[in-house]
């Protein structure tokens, strides 16, 4: 081998080894990044999931509650049920996020 084909061979694996580097570090950042997204998407399930049960529970205290003794007592079981429930529900949501995620 001449000299030229030497310094072309020693370029080449330096590209390599430069290329290796970054695509390690690449590697590295993705689970950050995959983390980072879940931990949003998470977040931003519950706030949809909270503000939803909101909507639910503002619409049955309008139409479906009878006033007096009897209506508030209904209204206490209701509102303790949607909340066992909507505790259910964003479980629901966030296991389904963390298992696509």
């Amino acid at each position: 081998m001449n000299e030229k084909h030497i310094q072309q061979v020693l370029e080449i694996e330096k590209q390599a080894q430069e290329i290796q580097e970054q695509a390690k570090r690449e590697a590295q950042e993705i689970p950050v990044r995959a983390e980072q997204e879940a931990q949003a998407l998470i977040a931003k399930a519950k706030t949809e999931a909270h503000e939803e049960a909101r909507k639910i529970l503002a619409e049955a205290q309008k139409g479906g509650v009878e006033p007096g003794a009897e209506g508030e007592a209904s209204s206490g079981d209701f509102e303790a049920s949607a909340r066992k429930n909507f505790d259910k529900a964003v479980a629901f949501v966030l296991e389904r996020v963390i298992g696509r995620a």
